[in-house]
């Protein structure tokens, strides 16, 4: 299915950029996607080398077996197919956790190394299982309990309650979140995506593996037999710095204007902005700091996994290339602008506000392009009007579905995308209308 998406962007994006007389602009944004997909490739060569090295340390001392474990009612419903102690399981976990705080970041190379442990499961490479489309489907609808991007911005513009978005978004992210699942579901009893027992989706052979990109071969299920107590040194380390953490969390939720000044939703959310912030470092101390608790020798299994940094950004150079450079071409030609005339009317009829409509259209496709127009939105109507709430709750409750779809099924080389791309973008649309909804009655009460 992606194929035919990648392949329609470019046949439209030339019929229009013919017709308008806007074929330069449209190449312009083709050459520009294409330096953007290598920009991007090395910009996360760093952050997924730290990340994937505190991953193996996650893994090798047991963590991940005990967030699974703890978690494992609610994801054994949604993975059926992942054995309950699997690395996945944990990589997973905390994906979705990163998600969740709006640490985008964190959350990429999280998902890149799920997607990996769950490759290690695929009886059919190059084809999507039904655990990677559900993990896909639930990425693209995350539950979001702080949209940090939308909120600065409004708050750089001198809103008068910037964290209003705290309560929409996640109302609206719940809403694609539920949307996305259900149709994933839905769409998977369908032949044309159900799985055959010895082959791929509907009547294709079984796909072989690129040699160019391979995905790391099945490890072992962890399980938690060979690994060491924790010390009770390192138990009373972790305490500490956990009450620093707790410290500086309170600190900064409490800094400013007095709390007594303000209501009991308003505290909490200072309370998770602090939060929010604190959690990264955190996590970079107590991982480290766990594992050598369990015996671990920390440096060195963290160069292991920090190597598979880099290799994981080079292998998802040509899929970032090719779905970057048909979406800058699609957007120079001036495409965006003439779907969203056409859309206007029914979706207006819908109760979707059609000054929303190009970030709607926009957002799937790429952050940076839908974070410009909502930056336009806010200085043309103010920080406090209903369309820069419905704006930032539509910027906070959806995601670059293509991008996460070319970024986690490039990096271990699959082809056939099954139905992940219709659920993510049913869970898109969900969260825009759900966000529009939310936000008119909270502006109209």
């Amino acid at each position: 299915m992606l194929n035919w998406i990648w392949l329609s962007l470019l046949v439209a994006a030339s019929v229009v950029a013919g017709f308008s007389l806007k074929l330069p602009a449209a190449l312009d944004g083709a050459l520009a996607g294409a330096r953007q997909s290598v920009e991007l490739a090395l910009g996360l060569v760093g952050i997924m080398s730290v990340w994937l090295g505190l991953m193996r340390l996650a893994e090798r001392s047991g963590l991940v077996v005990v967030l699974a474990r703890w978690l494992s009612p609610v994801l054994r419903r949604l993975f059926p197919d992942v054995p309950p102690n699997h690395p996945a399981m944990g990589s997973m976990v905390l994906n979705i956790g990163a998600n969740m705080l709006g640490v985008s970041n964190a959350a990429t190379p999280l998902g890149l190394r799920a997607m990996r442990d769950l490759e290690s499961l695929n009886p059919r490479p190059g084809t999507a299982t039904d655990a990677m489309c559900t993990f896909l489907a639930i990425n693209t609808g995350s539950v979001q309990l702080i949209p940090v991007t939308a909120i600065a911005l409004l708050a750089a513009h001198g809103a008068r309650n910037p964290s209003a978005l705290v309560g929409t978004t996640l109302l609206a992210t719940a809403c694609s979140s539920v949307a996305g699942l259900v149709v994933l579901k839905a769409l998977g009893r369908l032949p044309v995506f159900r799985l055959d027992p010895g082959g791929s989706p509907g009547t294709h052979a079984p796909a072989r593996r690129d040699e160019a990109s391979p995905a790391p071969p099945a490890e072992a299920v962890p399980d938690m037999a060979g690994v060491r107590p924790m010390n009770p040194w390192a138990g009373v380390a972790l305490a500490a710095l956990l009450a620093c953490f707790a410290w500086f969390t309170w600190n900064q939720a409490s800094s400013g204007e007095p709390s007594g000044a303000l209501s009991h939703a308003a505290a909490w959310i200072r309370v998770l902005q602090a939060a929010s912030v604190a959690a990264i470092p955190f996590v970079l101390a107590a991982l480290p700091l766990y594992a050598a608790g369990r015996g671990v020798r920390v440096h060195e299994e963290f160069v292991i996994g920090a190597r598979e940094g880099f290799e994981t950004a080079v292998r998802i150079i040509p899929f970032l290339a090719a779905m970057l450079v048909a979406i800058g071409y699609f957007r120079g030609s001036g495409a965006i602008d003439h779907l969203s005339r056409l859309l206007a009317a029914p979706l207006g009829w819908l109760g979707f506000p059609p000054e929303l409509l190009p970030m709607a259209l926009l957002r799937p496709l790429t952050s940076s392009g839908t974070l410009a127009l909502y930056g336009d939105l806010v200085k043309a109507h103010g920080a406090d009007s209903y369309l820069a709430l419905a704006g930032g709750t539509l910027f906070g409750s959806t995601e670059t579905t293509f991008y996460v779809l070319a970024v986690y099924f490039g990096s271990v080389g699959i082809r056939r995308t099954r139905h992940a791309v219709w659920a993510g973008l049913a869970a898109d649309a969900a969260g825009a209308l759900a966000g529009a909804w939310v936000c008119r009655q909270v502006m109209g009460a």
